[in-house]
């Protein structure tokens, strides 16, 4: 056997052994194969195909032309297409206008292009009944990725670099994308063409120093290795350590999320106290990863927006932070808000305007039905929970609006011998900031009568010398119920 097939041989062992080790491909699947043309993506497809019948798996190739380089474009779909025909492979070849992506999306053309690939592959996958799609990354673009990381300040997690297996999400959308090329080079993948004839496409625009990863490819690796000949093997040893280390804090944050962690909506809720108890290292890890559940990936999110919102945690009830992403850290009584709304968790709905009462008789308002009726002494025992309250009616007089507070708003709280502002009354309350212009405010034409959910007015209770008792009674209904 010629040194050329050995290290072939030896190639298609150590893919087979690293599929298997990572469990990549479970087998009696489909498994798309992304093929750029490139002597990377060459090389993958070869290896599997070469494998297939050993990991019992079907490969469907799928090449997307990004329209950004014209003719060369154009002939590496033609040069993947032939190669499937070749190898007996179907594929999928499409063109998709990514300059148009990227001008309506307004992210960078890399970043353009990434989002329209993977989009494409989704489709592909979804479309030949596959759950993961197999890319050609190597070692090389590991290292390359960390450095990026590094030097973007994405923290710890970017130091990992890439992984065997991940998951890309986009909206509604995700795949999983699998990298068994990941333990070869770039290097090994270049001879391993050359020793199967194969004449893979090279990609003028690799050569262009504008993109970072280019910038870091053919300036930074190399001055780095000047420095340190064994740089590479370092980068990859740093980043298995930091592996293990996430792999643990992983482990403690599932143990801990459900007991701090909750999701509304799109909006991530968390206990404030059990929060501030955990290690640094493992609230930074459950910002993360509340953070991710929230937009589908941290590819904005860097170190400082986390240790921004870690030297927070400590600030008085109020505080908001803006993130990447849209959305926004709030800290509350109790709690803290992660979302793009805040307000969204509020058990209140927006309130417009002032809206008046039918006393005695029943009012919709947006999100409310309102009854107020007259009862006596012995039915004031029913009243039950923070939406009923009862008043002296001879003392508030018969014409009751709700509206939301006011500056200036002044009320005596029920057991309070002296008024106070309503925004004082507010924060000793720990009424959510972002709920309080929510709160329903019931009023008469003199003054504030009650803080509807939690307080009213001394001045308005009944005593003993009250002859007719007014009961008001708020319930939270639906829109079809107000339009009804």
């Amino acid at each position: 056997m010629v040194k050329g097939q050995r290290g072939q041989q030896k190639l298609e062992e150590r893919v087979l052994n690293f599929i298997r080790e990572h469990d990549l491909i479970p087998g009696r699947q489909p498994l798309v194969v992304a093929v750029s043309g490139g002597q990377d993506s060459v090389c993958l497809l070869h290896i599997l195909f070469r494998l297939q019948n050993e990991l019992n798996v079907k490969l469907h190739v799928a090449h997307l032309d990004h329209q950004l380089r014209g003719a060369e474009s154009e002939a590496d779909a033609r040069y993947v297409s032939d190669l499937a025909d070749q190898l007996g492979i179907p594929a999928t070849v499409q063109r998709r206008d990514v300059k148009a992506y990227h001008a309506s999306q307004h992210v960078s053309l890399e970043e353009a292009a990434r989002e329209v690939r993977y989009g494409f592959l989704v489709e592909v996958a979804s479309s030949i009944g596959a759950d993961r799609v197999a890319v050609g990354h190597t070692t090389d673009d590991h290292i390359e990725t960390m450095l990026m990381h590094l030097i973007r300040g994405t923290g710890t997690r970017g130091l990992r670099g890439l992984q065997p297996v991940s998951r890309w999400r986009s909206s509604d959308r995700s795949l999983t994308i699998i990298r068994p090329l990941l333990e070869v080079s770039r290097e090994e993948t270049a001879e391993y063409c050359h020793s199967q004839h194969l004449a893979p496409r090279i990609d003028a625009s690799n050569l262009s120093l504008s993109p970072l990863r280019n910038r870091i490819r053919r300036q930074l690796v190399p001055l780095l290795e000047k420095y340190n000949p064994g740089v590479v093997e370092a980068l990859i040893r740093t980043a298995r350590i930091v592996g293990d280390d996430l792999a643990f804090l992983e482990k403690e944050g599932v143990q801990v999320w459900g007991e701090i962690v909750q999701k509304h909506g799109n909006t991530v809720v968390m206990d404030r106290n059990k929060f501030l108890d955990l290690p640094v290292a493992l609230q930074r890890h459950l910002l993360r990863g509340a953070i991710e559940e929230l937009l589908g990936d941290l590819k904005d999110i860097e170190a400082r927006h986390i240790d921004e919102v870690v030297d927070a945690l400590a600030k008085p009830a109020g505080k908001k932070l803006s993130l990447p992403g849209g959305l926004f850290f709030s800290i509350e009584y109790g709690q803290y808000l992660l979302g793009p709304d805040p307000e969204a968790l509020s058990p209140f709905p927006a309130l417009n305007g002032e809206s008046a009462l039918k006393v005695p008789g029943e009012t919709l308002l947006p999100g409310w039905r309102v009854e107020a009726s007259l009862i006596n002494r012995e039915q004031m025992k029913d009243n039950v929970g923070n939406f009923t309250a009862c008043f002296d009616l001879d003392k508030t007089g018969g014409k009751f609006v709700v509206r939301s507070r006011r500056r200036g708003d002044r009320f005596q709280p029920l057991g309070m011998n002296q008024p106070k502002k309503l925004g004082e009354f507010m924060i000793d309350a720990k009424i959510p900031r972002a709920w309080r212009q929510r709160v329903p405010i019931v009023c008469s034409p003199e003054q504030v009568l009650w803080v509807v959910g939690w307080r009213i007015d001394e001045r308005a209770k009944v005593t003993e010398n009250t002859k007719k008792i007014l009961r008001l009674k708020f319930e939270r209904i639906s829109g079809a119920e107000v339009k009804g």
